[in-house]
């Protein structure tokens, strides 16, 4: 096929970079703004942290909008710019701090010598290897011991398959050994503390636990036969066919039951970061009860006083007043201009990207009036992004923006926006009514039920369609699943 050249038209929307840089910051959640703000103020000087003292002088006034390349090689200024002496300007002994400068007569010095506690913790690996050094082990078992505890998880486990922790000392290590020594380093290891470590699978790691404690009775080594026999049925829980095997009675499989569930089925998440588990939230919004009236207040890590840098305004001022303005000088110039330009474009994208939070949070709230003055889940109302969309004037995709990364405080609890957003259902009145009233109702039956008889997903739609709420069983499995409940069955208890 032969090449030829076309000629188009074309109509394309871009967005400009000040766009794109909002939408960006509408996505940081308030946890990180500051980060991003100290980042922006280290690519740009001219970005500082503070209140605006003054108007903008330079604001409308632009002497080098016109300036092109061409006129800086039409200036033939003189070099008596570039031939300035910078040490005339600095002073023998500047360099010497003083003592004024460091101490404040009117408030007593530290004691120095105080000792600040630092919080130590060993890590599971750390741990790992103490013990392993309290074996008699060679060196070339030492070795391999070593490649094992390193391939363990988090969760203590060794997940990874013995060939590939032989092929793993072969090629990095030039060392070669058999599937047998493995397994015998690994037995050493599976006698480490936290009970349960180097387990290859959840059996295993309880089976091991258990094993620890076969002198404290004789309904331990029956706990041991029923996870080593009927592994499969207890997890589904099937008790009958494990009492008919064992031939146990309802008091005996309960006292099974009470000693397996008391085990760590992660041994190794009980060493290391105490806090490796938990999740800080710093709420956006917070939302108050005034007697009956809700105020909305913005965080106010979301409102940070920035402002122009008074050295570069000053940089621009000289240059203002001065006369011989020569090329050097004059890209200098071009180069402050740019990075003032470019703070107050971040500047005004974060006031405008509170006036968003605030005016998409506003819109949410009266939307949802009645959840935010009881907290009563049956009170949210259906909404979906478009209703906020409508309200704000706002894109659809800007409000997802916000609802995704956002959270909100109230008297109730915090509440990600996207909490807020949910489907409609239809009543036998014909009324709609949120999914969110659906799946409260739902979670409510479940927790009322008898754990000795749980209902069926076929009895809990019976139920749901009694109250009004038209709803198939199919729907009533999938809420039930979104809320992670398990099935009836696995719900039972003796």
């Amino acid at each position: 096929m032969a090449l030829h050249q076309s000629l188009q038209q074309k109509m394309l929307q871009k967005l400009s970079p000040q766009q794109i840089q909002l939408m960006k910051l509408l996505q940081v959640p308030t946890a990180i703004l500051d980060e991003r703000i100290k980042e922006e103020m280290e690519e740009n000087p001219a970005l500082e942290q503070g209140e605006e003292g003054h108007e903008d002088e330079f604001e409308n006034k632009d002497e080098f909008a016109d300036t092109t390349e061409d006129d800086f090689e039409k200036d033939g200024s003189a070099d008596e710019y570039d031939n300035i002496d910078i040490s005339d300007y600095v002073h023998e002994g500047d360099d010497d701090v003083g003592d004024y400068k460091l101490r404040d007569d009117n408030y007593p010095e530290a004691d120095d010598s105080r000792v600040i506690p630092h919080k130590v913790e060993t890590s599971f690996n750390e741990l790992m290897l103490q013990q392993l050094g309290m074996l008699k082990l060679s060196d070339h078992e030492q070795k391999i011991a070593e490649q094992i505890v390193g391939s363990l998880d988090d969760d203590g486990y060794l997940r990874r398959e013995v060939a590939s922790i032989i092929d793993d000392l072969a090629f990095r290590q030039n060392i070669d050994t058999t599937e047998e020594d493995i397994g015998n380093i690994i037995l050493q290891i599976q006698q480490f503390d936290p009970p349960g470590v180097g387990a290859r699978n959840l059996q295993e790691c309880l089976l091991l636990q258990l094993e620890r404690k076969v002198d404290q009775g004789k309904h331990i080594e029956i706990a041991i036969k029923v996870l080593d026999k009927y592994f499969d049925e207890f997890t589904k829980k099937h008790y009958e066919k494990i009492q008919k095997g064992l031939d146990l009675n309802d008091e005996q499989l309960r006292e099974i039951i009470a000693q397996i569930v008391k085990l760590n089925p992660k041994p190794g998440g009980l060493v290391g970061d105490t806090n490796k588990g938990e999740n800080y939230v710093i709420p956006d919004f917070f939302i108050t009860n005034n007697n009956g009236k809700l105020e909305l207040t913005l965080n106010s890590k979301n409102a940070p006083e920035l402002r122009i840098s008074e050295g570069y305004r000053d940089m621009l001022k000289d240059y203002d007043k001065g006369t011989k303005k020569d090329k050097q000088q004059k890209e200098a110039v071009l180069f402050i201009k740019q990075k003032i330009d470019s703070a107050k474009w971040f500047i005004d994208a974060i006031k405008q990207r509170q006036n968003t939070l605030l005016n998409t949070m506003e819109a949410i709230m009266n939307y949802q009036h009645e959840f935010f003055l009881t907290g009563d889940e049956t009170d949210l109302k259906p909404m979906i992004l478009k209703d906020i969309a409508e309200r704000t004037n706002l894109d659809i995709s800007t409000v997802s923006r916000v609802a995704n990364s956002k959270f909100v405080q109230t008297e109730f609890g915090s509440y990600r926006l996207k909490f807020f957003f949910s489907e409609s259902l239809q009543t036998d009145s014909g009324e709609e009514v949120s999914t969110r009233e659906v799946k409260k109702i739902l979670t409510d039956l479940i927790s009322e039920e008898s754990k000795k008889h749980p209902y069926s997903d076929e009895k809990l739609t019976e139920m749901l369609q009694e109250k009004g709420y038209n709803i198939a069983r199919r729907t009533v499995a999938k809420y039930r699943e979104q809320l992670n409940i398990p099935v009836a069955r696995l719900r039972k208890i003796l």
